[in-house]
C-alpha cells in the first residue's frame, strides 16, 4: 500500500506579492495614518468624527500589516503580480 502526498505548497498568505518599494511606502503611510487617527481621535467632537478617525486608524493598520508581511490579499485575489517580482510561486 502506497500513500501519495500532495506537493508541498506554502499558504497563499506567505507569498510576497508586494515590491520592496511598495512595502516601505505602505509601512510609512500606514504608521502616519495610525498616528494621525490617534491624534485626531483625542480631539474628536462628534460621533461622525470618531467613526471616521477609527476608520483612518483601521486603514493605517491594514497598510502597515500588508507592508510588513509583504502580502496583499487583494492582489492575490485579483491574480496581480508586479512585473518587478516576476512570476514566483
Amino acid at each position: 500500500m502506497t500513500v501519495e502526498t500532495a506537493p508541498h505548497r506554502s499558504p497563499a498568505w506567505r507569498t510576497i506579492n508586494i515590491t520592496t518599494t511598495e512595502r516601505v511606502a505602505r509601512i510609512v503611510a500606514g504608521l502616519a495614518a495610525i498616528v494621525a487617527g490617534i491624534v485626531l481621535l483625542t480631539a474628536a467632537g462628534s460621533v461622525v468624527a470618531v467613526v471616521l478617525e477609527v476608520l483612518l486608524i483601521a486603514a493605517g493598520l491594514d497598510l502597515a500589516v500588508t507592508g510588513a508581511t509583504g502580502h496583499c490579499p487583494l492582489y492575490a485575489k485579483l491574480g496581480y503580480t508586479p512585473k518587478a517580482l516576476g512570476r514566483r510561486s
